[in-house]
């Protein structure tokens, strides 16, 4: 009796003791430190410095090389510039677009939440989406699309979707998106670094974005009349969808070089890429010698646009002097180390304005210039209404004007009517005479320029079109065959194998040589 009496005092006596300790437990328990909640301003500014690194390190070190805009000194086996390269080139983009792909969604999601309701976060995050997405299953073809980003519901084995899938609800995104941008609410402008809260240009952003995809499938016969119907009805309707207007409206980010306390966002490329690592490849023959032949300002640096033996793309003189570019698909052991490279640094001038690793205009999504020739594209083939010479002409005037600022953007300038001239004088004034294979060539040479350090675009319009018709060096594997995609990340097929598997049996065989569905016929 006694046993059992003292037992039950001290049951009595622990009650307190266990409630004390649940008490207060869940206050106890949340980190002060880490952040566990957010709001879309805060995901913003990350989501587009994060995702624009990546698409500027495969552009120097990847569709440069394809695409003949530099050629690496180098004898060794795994050269992209001569089509041989290790699948593991495929990773990189997979895994750092996707990840950014989850925070421009949680941007999207956030803002329809009782905490915060705002119908332009909600379309900035289908935008960003939209143009990740793209630019995924432009590299790989199909790709986890509906199922993707579903980590926090435990989906961590995806299906892959077929590409017209993608790309029929990425234009379902982007029109959801033009819809609300409409009601131009107001966001935070810090949390912005591209448009400052401007909500009307992220509109022409999107509209653009939109016309560049609906090209990108403009091919395809089984969709062509409803891609040329809505083409027509974008570039007709500029109220109800605006587009750009000048390099004004152009969607890129300005670094700073963080000397600003407001704009504290320095290139990549500074902290990125070492000075020496950065000037070591030689800038391929057929980009220079057609900059050559126009006296283009982007690389020359004579009266007005600058002093000096660095032009404003930043190309050096070869040693000697002179411009000479190296040809690209060179045997192995036939190169030529003389040539003219990129400059990573200039000391002569003012504020390293014309080093190109620390040029402020490198981090791009997409130009007025390239809008431009998307529009001459279209008018030539009779989708729409317009001058083409005017597009073509804009276009390039635009395109030097991005780097050259000091070159009028007016088509009607004096300094464009000269530049026409040495136009003339290489073969590249628009004449309506010309066959419509030459009409293209024209418009996608001056279009190539105009995608210079803007991620893979050039490979994806070359893969589409066939333009501009690159030389082939005697030194090219692969048959001489353009890669036609990259490979999935060898970790998929470990990760994800049913599903991998699948996507093989709809696409065709995981090589660089299966064509995606747009690039078929």
């Amino acid at each position: 009796m006694r046993k059992q009496l003292m037992i039950a005092c001290f049951a009595v006596m622990a009650v307190p003791t266990l409630y004390s300790c649940k008490k207060g437990f869940e206050d106890l328990n949340v980190d002060p430190i880490n952040i566990i909640e957010t709001t879309p301003d805060k995901l913003l500014a990350p989501a587009l410095v994060n995702s624009l690194w990546p698409g500027m390190n495969r552009n120097r070190g990847f569709n440069n090389e394809l695409m003949q805009v530099t050629v690496s000194q180098s004898d060794g086996d795994n050269t992209v510039f001569r089509y041989a390269f290790r699948a593991n080139q495929s990773d990189y983009l997979w895994n750092t677009w996707f990840v950014q792909l989850t925070n421009f969604k949680q941007i999207d999601s956030l803002a329809r939440t009782e905490k915060v309701t705002n119908t332009s976060y909600q379309a900035i995050g289908k935008i960003g989406k939209a143009w990740l997405f793209s630019n995924l299953t432009d590299i790989y073809g199909d790709i986890p699309y509906f199922d993707a980003l579903k980590g926090d519901q435990d989906n961590v084995m995806p299906a892959f979707d077929r590409q017209k899938d993608i790309y029929l609800d990425i234009f379902s995104q982007l029109e959801e998106a033009n819809t609300l941008l409409a009601s131009n609410a107001a966001i935070v402008v810090s949390s912005d670094p591209m448009y400052k809260g401007d909500i009307s240009k992220w509109r022409k952003f999107s509209n653009s974005l939109y016309l560049r995809l609906l090209m990108r499938v403009s091919g395809k016969t089984e969709t062509q009349q409803s891609v040329i119907a809505k083409i027509k009805q974008i570039v007709e309707n500029p109220s109800a969808y605006p587009v750009f207007q000048s390099n004004a409206d152009n969607a890129r980010l300005l670094w700073s070089g963080g000397t600003s306390t407001t704009d504290p966002y320095t290139s990549p490329y500074v902290n990125g890429i070492r000075a020496q690592d950065f000037r070591g490849p030689a800038v391929c023959n057929f980009f220079l010698d057609n900059l050559v032949a126009w006296t283009d300002p982007r690389y020359v640096s004579a009266t007005p646009y600058g002093s000096g033996s660095i032009g404003r793309f930043g190309i050096s003189q070869a040693s000697g002097g002179g411009w000479f570019g190296v040809p690209s698909g060179y045997i192995p052991g036939r190169g030529d180390d003389k040539g003219c490279y990129f400059q990573s640094y200039d000391n002569t001038s003012t504020g390293g304005t014309w080093s190109l690793q620390q040029n402020q205009n490198t981090g791009i999504i997409m130009q007025y210039a390239e809008l431009q020739f998307i529009l001459a594209e279209a008018a030539l083939k009779g989708w729409i209404t317009g001058d083409v010479k005017t597009f073509y002409y804009q276009g390039i005037a635009s395109a030097i004007n991005y780097w050259v600022p000091n070159f009028p953007e007016s088509i009607a300038s004096t300094n464009f009517t000269e530049h026409l001239k040495n136009l003339d004088a290489a073969g590249e004034l628009w004449s309506d005479n010309l066959s419509q294979d030459a009409k293209m060539e024209m418009i996608h040479l001056q279009k190539y320029f105009a995608l210079f350090m803007t991620d893979l675009q050039q490979w994806f319009e070359y893969r589409r079109t066939g333009h501009p018709v690159l030389p082939k060096g005697p030194g090219l594997s692969n048959g001489g065959r353009m890669p036609a995609r990259l490979v999935y990340p060898i970790y998929v097929q470990a990760a994800n194998p049913t599903n991998y598997k699948a996507a093989i049996v709809a696409q065709g065989p995981d090589d660089i040589n299966t064509l995606v569905w747009w690039q078929r016929p």
